[in-house]
């Protein structure tokens, strides 16, 4: 029969090390026993969704608040601490199970993943806020429905043709859906850039406009000179200060995502296909960078539109080195407009 080793009771020596090592860690013997005043409860989602909503950016809070909403219903009352990992996904079927059916509807899956990205947004703060030790995120323990493919795909230049005659001679305002599509068309810029365009993003000399999108993103984009004059032209028809949104009604009022919705509703009454493939201006993003991967290649095709060559995702390290030049960029847009640009 064996024994297990009996360990030596420390020395003097060893406690004092143990002391100086406490000492200079700034903890005493109390805390290690638990005699110290304990760690302040973690406070409920009640309590806490509203201080995250105030310190993430607004297109954040746009995207997450109805899903911090029906957090709250369920949890309102419960720590932040108390929430295990089962309950997150319980919670997440239950969102998958109760979407609005619509006729893009991919099983809730989308639903699903924003509910727990949402909940990832609260406990990463919570962790910087030291509410939540690292390891214990629950949020982070359970995964995220699988990505189906994109149905988006590249429109054919007669499908192209289509909407723009559509679009030109039919709405309250035709002049402003036509310049709409034919800036989304030129940059492949999001829906966001559009919106958030201001007169002193407007560099007529060079044929640029800064676009501000998702993520914080800033960048220069090259633009050809007729869709330059048209933009000058409708600040001067409907003028805004140099720092608030470009793009307005006639009535002065600035273009919300609503005009989006509208637009894309008419078209759709005309053109049957453009409603049933549920057809919108990411489709023109889809577009115009296919056309530019084709032609110019994937690294120019990346700066065209606007993504972090930051060495990281599936591009690779790679993509560090063979970032396009603005020229390359300025290449592919006269290619695709046929017009000579300033900076060539």
């Amino acid at each position: 029969m064996t024994h297990s080793p009996t360990l030596a009771s420390p020395g003097v020596a060893e406690l004092e090390a143990a002391r100086l090592l406490l000492d200079r860690l700034g903890v005493s013997p109390a805390d290690l026993l638990g005699l110290a005043a304990a760690r302040e409860p973690a406070p409920t989602f009640g309590e806490y969704i509203p201080v995250v909503a105030k310190a993430v950016p607004d297109g954040s809070r746009r995207a997450y608040s109805s899903y911090w909403n029906r957090i709250l219903e369920r949890w309102h009352d419960r720590r932040l601490d108390d929430i295990k990992p089962s309950e997150i996904e319980q919670l997440a079927e239950d969102v998958k199970a109760n979407v609005v059916v619509r006729r893009n509807a991919r099983g809730g899956r989308s639903a699903a993943e924003g509910l727990i990205t949402a909940l990832r947004c609260i406990y990463s703060r919570a962790t910087a806020d030291g509410h939540i030790q690292k390891g214990n995120n629950p949020a982070l323990k359970v995964a995220k429905p699988r990505r189906l493919e994109s149905t988006r795909r590249a429109l054919t230049d007669s499908e192209l043709i289509q909407i723009n005659e559509v679009t030109a001679s039919t709405g309250d305002d035709p002049a402003l859906d036509s310049l709409l599509l034919r800036l989304h068309t030129e940059t492949a810029c999001r829906r966001g850039g559009a919106v958030a365009l201001r007169p002193v993003d407007l560099d007529p000399g060079q044929c640029l406009i800064m676009l501000r999108e998702k993520g914080g993103t800033v960048r220069w984009q090259p633009v050809s000179p007729t869709l330059m004059e048209h933009l000058q032209q409708h600040a001067r028809d409907r003028p805004s200060p140099p720092t608030e949104q470009l793009l307005r009604y006639r009535k002065g009022n600035p273009i919300t995502d609503r005009r989006y919705d509208h637009l894309w509703a008419r078209v759709g009454q005309e053109l049957r296909w453009v409603e049933t493939q549920q057809v919108t201006a990411h489709w023109l993003r889809y577009t115009t960078l296919t056309y530019v991967e084709r032609n110019f290649g994937y690294a120019v095709a990346r700066a065209y539109a606007g993504h972090a060559s930051n060495g990281g995702g599936s591009a690779g390290v790679t993509a560090t080195y063979v970032r396009a030049t603005l020229q390359e960029i300025v290449r592919a847009l006269a290619a695709l407009t046929g017009e000579p640009h300033p900076l060539l």
